[in-house]
């Protein structure tokens, strides 16, 4: 059986030498950009060249972060800032913007290329994908059980799978919560955590009459995950890499989960016959290492549930100090050091010589055993007090901050001999940087400067897939599409006699009887160009197969009334690609174009763009919105989770009624609509307020967008008259100063996300 690699945290060099020296197989650490945890110390570049020289002198590996969405003056920077660490012999990069993963794959194509668990891969379609466009490795999200990790598993993708730390209440990746509040995004690192504050849930009436309170009052706040007491459940699904959270947290904790799950890990290899039993000391001592209230083991047994989540004030247990002090003492205390043999040679009239030998570890490239051998100063007559074999041998042995210490030393000096103690250091200190650069030269890699075009290497050919390229734009040429989004047919009897809608998306899950049909075929006979989209799930799953066989018959079944869909996830995209679909396709803002390689990327998937919600005018002037949709209207959804605020609450629904009348309210009385999605159990939490960008109409336009968009979710038909009202003659009269008669919030499109 493949070994799997114990993956750990370091958030500064301090913890990466701590984890080292716990155990840890790979250390992933960020440098000083681009990583998803900005307020982390994180590292320098010299301390990132630093820590994989070391690391794999140790035969060890470390991968570098790049998990945040990059904006185009960021990107651009990318390839100067990866080359060193690229020459260095870094052994993975784990990305989340998809131009980002372009460019890399191009510009540095022998580093291994990691899909971060912000990419929220759901199953084997997202894998498929991705394997596709190179990526070696995917981190799926938290939230899959046992059984869909196996499916990924066959694919033949690496998956790297989180065995401790904090658990995110969202889907990673799909979550603008700390962004629209206070304008700190997750997707760029700085999240505010608003999950961990307190929320009381409330539900309306049958008759709308009023709000009834109910709690939990942190329903948003989960559980640590620990998976010590399932942990040879995973060893034997062939999981490759197991994960440790944690680049925010202290160098204690990071050593002191590492070595608890390395003896765990080894246990497990050691006595495979036996009986696996975790001690209930070492589950009390990882629960004084900055547990968040309290354990529990994470989705791999089950979809949801309100043990999952803490109830009272979440907050990190205070540490047992006497076990810290252990810990730093163990394992932060000084640096592991490599053992050498060695032979100093001192004879008068001859160069001084140091021989040193080092068995290779077992990760090292080439193995066996190294030898070298290096020559200094002359040696001389002593002309007063000769050199001494014991201070000879002391100046070699101190071997200080490198990763060597000498194991053995023999000496062999005539009598009467002197060389000055500054040659001996200059001998020991050339004789190890000769050692190092002979050990590391496996690892280093030369880049030229004008770096070769990668290969294509999409396993899949976009035409031989059969996928047409989305086109926006109606038979007027230079004005752009208008599109209504609509999840409830009550909604459409309001859009109905709107004569400036040119496209319409409808949600998939969305009854519609043959009298629907029927009026969504009038709708649309109404006015030439007009077309139907239908809008796929926000989260794919295993338990969604029966759901997406009836949506491959139905698109197949009444292609003459769908021309698209809209996907707001790779499993979507490569469902559609297999099951060999020639409709038009639309990305939802969801997967990310922050940039114009990303764009020029799902163009070539045969996806269409729509602009994020967290760009701001100026990113969307460099991102360049030809051929891209804009929402301009819209409740935005800040958190699509696979726990269920209904079920944590008041038990799991049985029927779909009344499941729209729940809320949130925060500490200011804002009310947040909470919608429960059974089809495919998931929870989506909506901001309080609709973005409006109808004052910005000759702003949006100068901008050149193929196409708006105006997303309806919670509104009623009265509501949604309104608001067709302040938007009907946006693209054609975008000058005229509209008021909007609702409240609303600009969003990003000012202020942009930090």
């Amino acid at each position: 059986m493949k070994k799997v690699e114990l993956l750990a945290p370091a958030g500064n060099y301090e913890a990466f030498l701590g984890a080292i020296r716990a155990g840890a197989d790979a250390v992933y650490i960020g440098g000083r950009r681009f990583g998803a945890r900005a307020y982390a110390e994180n590292f320098t570049e010299e301390q990132v060249c630093l820590a994989i020289r070391r690391a794999h002198l140790y035969g060890k590996k470390v991968y570098l972060t790049v998990n945040t969405l990059l904006r185009e003056a960021e990107l651009e920077e990318l390839p100067s800032y990866l080359r060193p660490f690229y020459e260095e012999g870094l052994d993975g990069v784990i990305v989340q913007d998809v131009g980002a993963l372009d460019l890399i794959r191009e510009r540095f194509p022998a580093l291994a290329l990691h899909a971060s668990t912000q990419m929220a891969v759901t199953g084997e379609r997202g894998a498929r994908f991705l394997r596709g466009q190179g990526i070696v490795r995917v981190v799926p999200a938290r939230e899959l059980s046992l059984e869909e990790i196996a499916k990924i598993k066959e694919t033949g993708v690496e998956v790297e799978a989180f065995i401790h730390g904090s658990m995110c209440y969202s889907y990673s990746g799909q979550c603008l919560f700390s962004s629209m509040l206070g304008g700190r995004s997750g997707n760029r690192g700085r999240c505010a955590q608003p999950c961990r504050l307190p929320y009381e849930v409330l539900t309306m009436e049958g008759d709308g009459s009023g709000l009834q309170i109910r709690k939990p009052a942190w329903p948003l706040s989960m559980k640590d995950m620990c998976t010590l007491s399932i942990l040879p459940e995973l060893l034997e699904l062939g999981i490759d890499s197991f994960k440790i959270e944690g680049r925010m947290k202290k160098a204690e904790y990071t050593a002191g989960v590492t070595a608890m799950y390395r003896k765990y890990i080894d246990l497990y290899y050691e006595s495979r016959e036996k009986t696996y039993t975790v001690e209930k000391e070492d589950l009390e001592k990882l629960r004084k290492l900055y547990i968040r209230s309290e354990i529990q083991e994470g989705y791999y047994h089950k979809h949801n549930g309100g043990e999952m989540v803490t109830p009272d004030k979440p907050g990190y247990a205070g540490a047992d100090e006497a076990y810290l002090q252990e810990i730093r003492d163990t394992y932060l205390s000084g640096e592991k050091k490599l053992s050498l043999m060695g032979e100093l040679v001192l004879k008068k009239g001859e160069p001084s010589a140091l021989t040193v030998e080092i068995r290779r570890g077992a990760g090292d490239p080439d193995g066996g055993l190294l030898r070298i051998r290096h020559t200094g100063d002359t040696v001389q007559a002593a002309q007063n007090q000769p050199l001494t074999r014991e201070s000879a041998e002391k100046q070699i042995r101190r071997t200080g901050s490198t990763a060597f210490a000498f194991e053995k030393l023999t000496v062999t000096m005539e009598d009467d001999c002197f060389l000055p103690l500054g040659a001996l250091n200059d001998l020991r200190r050339e004789t190890l940087e000769e050692l190092e650069t002979a050990l590391l030269k496996p690892y280093r890699r030369s880049l030229p400067d004008a770096a070769p075009q990668g290969e294509n290497i999409e396993s899949t050919d976009i035409e031989d897939a059969g996928i047409k390229s989305a086109e926006h734009g109606t038979d007027i040429e230079g004005v752009p599409c208008f599109s209504v989004q609509i999840g409830r047919r009550n909604q459409f009897s309001a859009l109905s006699r709107a004569s400036c809608v040119d496209r319409l998306y409808l949600e998939a899950d969305m009854p519609l009887p043959e009298a629907s049909l029927a009026k969504l075929r009038a709708w649309k006979g109404q006015k030439a160009g007009r077309t139907l989209y239908l809008v796929l799930p926000y989260v794919i799953r295993a338990r969604d197969a029966e759901y997406m066989e009836q949506l491959q018959r139905r698109l197949s079944a009444e292609d003459a009334l769908w021309d698209g869909v809209l996907i707001r996830n790779l499993e979507s995209l490569q469902f559609l690609r297999e099951m060999g679909y020639t409709g038009r396709i639309q990305a939802d803002s969801g997967l990310y174009a922050w940039n114009r390689r990303a764009k020029a990327f799902w163009q070539r998937q045969g996806v269409s763009v729509t602009a994020p919600l967290e760009c701001n005018k100026a990113d969307l002037s460099r991102l360049g919105l030809s051929g891209t949709e804009l929402i301009v209207y819209g409740r935005i959804i800040l958190v699509v989770s696979a726990n269920c605020i209904w079920k944590t609450t008041y038990g799991c629904p049985s029927k779909e009624s009344g499941k729209d009348s729940l809320f949130m309210r925060d500490r200011y009385s804002t009310l947040f609509p909470v919608r429960t999605v059974c089809r495919h159990c998931y929870n989506e939490i909506y901001n309080s307020v609709p973005l409006s960008l109808h004052e910005f109409g000759r702003s949006v336009m100068e901008a050149g967008p193929s196409g708006v968009r105006l997303v309806f979710t919670t509104e009623q038909p009265d509501e949604i008259e309104a608001v067709m009202t302040c938007f009907e003659d946006f693209t054609a009269d975008p000058g005229r100063k509209r008021e909007a008669g609702f409240p609303y919030t600009r969003g990003h499109y000012k202020r942009g996300a930090k």
